[in-house]
């Protein structure tokens, strides 16, 4: 019996590609729907025998608390951006320059979700979204429900692979069209409803949306082929969907008239996409080329240019931020753009404003930044009828009254009152954010809310909230489940390491780089706290500006009660700080090359910048030693070349065994 339950599922699996992936199928929808009828009535019989990636498991009906938090094996990296051609010919120069000539391969930017899918010994295993790139979501109770994505594979290893999870038109037509009738309010685009479908926590719900995705990467992919597109051709074998508007050439003059083409047929896709995506196509090149922090210098993505519009600009009005900067806004008449409909847009400041000419009244030329932020790129005055008036910037803030300030030499307005209400609710809602303290479920609008009912007046007030139930619940209309959703939020958020706790302080000029430089200096807040101008200034990356904002904001006691409060809840006041162990590699640019078979390159590179080394992608002059694994091509040559010191990974094994006999 259970023989039978095991070919019914191999069996509607291969059917299941053929229609959903492949749109070829061999059986008919009857035979089909009976096969799967008795593979359900089995598993009905015989629960021991449940498979989470059954195919009758695909129609979602789980339920989850929360998304669990999983930390990325590799870190998923974003894209650098190309707006023109002779961004194209730049990116094109800089891999000739490294690695000498090579081929292209191009592809459409799907916008949608980024998703990684981990298959083990052939069986998939895990969905994680992207996140920050190094922390995601495990969403695979959804992304099972997404019948083209093969539940099994023959591959009998560990493989990641990733893409792109979207809403096709269709869908997002149909599900908006839903959302009508039940008195919902529609999605805004189809990357806003994938979002919103692959985060649900009722997977039914996930399963009713119509998802489908797009896989254009493989993690690892010198493991079983050499270039980037027979990875793809590697995937469609698999059973996965990869895009087939995919071309391969060996110079970006052509690479340039593919993306032209693909412009003019964008709107015609039964997708959205927001560009082109120009790969290395030689694997060995990619890891010759390297990364940086954040993006593959093997790469880069194509934007398409922002789509702009004409609307009529209502009325200007100012916003007060976190840190008391004021912001213009235009209320427009609304227009759409990109898919959406827009009725405000950025003015940035009251120079911008001024240096355009822009007006209340005027017709003026919109379109959304990075297909984003929506921002007034014109006015148009000869379409002027006497009808407009100038802006005059106010001179006192729009919610305390307290005078505004203009720093010398910047363009922007502040409010300087600590206690302004509209200060409060923007610091405490970037505290709560995603990149600071993580706090799932206090957003702005909650936090606006608390705040007016007088539950939730500054930072520290929020360790307070799980005594409230009460008044949350009746003010917020808060079900019972989120509230404690939220209070369990606000306890992890207490073991947050110093960086973040220090990014979500909002300090002026101290970003989430220079929060993570700051706390792995000085390892623990009071010795921040009593650090000197000159102590933070002597911080490769810190200037002048981030320490005197630094002495500011510890000097004021307000501040330094805040701090106190929070250590009394119990905050994390400290971090993981590494430790350096003194060894030859220490202070050493270390470049690594070649296919690594006793370690992982991120493994490689974390032993090195704990012995003391510095990890580069390119050799020059500067660089202190190479070491190579197997086929290292350019890079060990260019070494040599320069008379690099070079070690194989043998050797540099050996070293490390030595080190580690000599500290035991």
């Amino acid at each position: 019996m259970l023989e039978r339950v095991k070919e019914l599922r191999r069996l509607l699996d291969q059917y299941s590609l053929e229609y959903y992936t492949y749109d070829k199928p061999s059986v008919p929808d009857s035979e089909y729907d009976r096969l799967y009828n008795e593979l359900k009535e089995l598993e009905e019989k015989h629960p021991e025998w449940y498979d989470p990636n059954s195919i009758t498991q695909r129609v979602g009906g789980k339920v989850l608390d929360a998304f669990n938090k999983i930390t990325h094996k590799r870190q998923m990296l974003s894209l650098g951006n190309a707006y023109n051609y002779e961004d194209l010919k730049a990116f094109e120069q800089r891999v000739v320059d490294a690695v000498g000539p090579v081929d292209f391969e191009v592809e459409l930017k799907i916008d949608g979700l980024a998703m990684s899918l981990t298959y083990m010994n052939g069986t998939f295993v895990q969905a994680v979204t992207r996140g920050d790139g190094i922390v995601g979501e495990d969403v695979s109770n959804n992304v099972r429900t997404i019948r083209n994505i093969p539940m099994h594979i023959d591959l009998q290893d560990e493989i990641e692979i990733r893409g792109e999870i979207y809403m096709p038109k269709s869908s997002f037509e149909r599900v908006n069209e839903e959302r009508r009738l039940n008195g919902e309010e529609e999605f805004a685009n189809p990357r806003n409803a994938a979002a919103g479908s692959i985060r649900q926590l009722d997977s039914s719900v996930a399963a009713s949306r119509g998802l489908d995705g797009f896989w254009y990467h493989v993690c690892e992919a010198n493991k079983w082929v050499n270039t980037h597109s027979a990875s793809l051709e590697m995937l469609d074998r698999f059973g996965f969907k990869t895009n087939p508007l995919r071309k391969v050439f060996n110079n970006m003059d052509d690479v340039w008239q593919y993306i032209l083409e693909m412009t003019e047929k964008r709107n015609s896709l039964p997708y959205e996409i927001d560009g082109m995506v120009i790969k290395v196509d030689s694997l060995s090149a990619q890891e010759e080329l390297g990364t940086t922090i954040k993006v593959p210098k093997w790469a880069i993505a194509y934007k398409f240019p922002a789509e702009e519009v004409l609307t009529t600009l209502e009325d200007i009005f100012v916003t007060v931020g976190r840190t008391g900067k004021i912001t213009p806004n235009a209320k427009l008449t609304p227009v759409r753009i990109a898919g959406t409909s827009v009725s405000y847009a950025q003015l940035h400041n009251e120079d911008m404003i001024a240096n355009k000419d822009i007006r209340i009244g005027d017709t003026v030329v919109v379109r959304k930044a990075g297909d984003i932020i929506p921002e007034v790129v014109r006015s148009l005055p000869e379409r002027r009828d006497g009808s407009q008036v100038p802006f005059t910037f106010p001179k006192v803030c729009p919610i305390c009254g307290s005078s505004l300030y203009r720093f010398d030499g910047e363009s922007d307005h502040y409010c300087m009152n600590t206690e302004c209400g509209a200060r409060i609710v923007e610091s405490i809602a970037h505290f709560a954010s995603r990149d600071a303290m993580n706090i799932d479920g206090l957003g702005v609008k909650k936090v606006e809310a608390l705040n007016k009912a007088g539950i939730l007046s500054k930072v520290e007030d929020i360790y307070d909230l799980k005594y409230e139930e009460d008044k949350v619940l009746a003010i917020d209309k808060m079900g019972k489940l989120s509230f404690e959703n939220l209070v369990d939020a606000i306890e992890n958020s207490k073991s947050n390491p110093l960086e973040k706790l220090l990014y979500g302080l909002g300090i002026r000029h101290v970003g989430e780089k220079a929060a993570k430089v700051l706390s792995q200096q000085f390892g623990s807040m009071d010795q921040l706290m009593h650090a000197s101008k000159e102590d933070f200034m002597a911080i490769k990356d810190i200037g002048e500006a981030t320490a005197d904002a630094l002495l500011v904001f510890f000097m004021d006691e307000h501040n330094q009660k805040m701090i106190e409060r929070l250590k009394l809840h119990g905050v994390r006041m400290d971090t993981d700080v590494v430790e350096i162990q003194e060894s030859l590699f220490t202070g050493k640019t270390v470049v690594l090359t070649g296919s690594l078979q006793l370690y992982t390159r991120s493994e490689a590179t974390s032993l090195l910048e704990s012995l003391g080394a510095k990890v580069s992608g390119s050799v020059s002059k500067k660089t202190d030693l190479v070491i190579y694994g197997e086929s290292a091509g350019s890079k060990l040559e260019k070494a040599r070349s320069l008379n690099v010191a070079v070690m194989s990974e043998e050797e540099f094994n050996e070293r490390l065994q030595e080190i580690e006999s000599e500290n035991k």
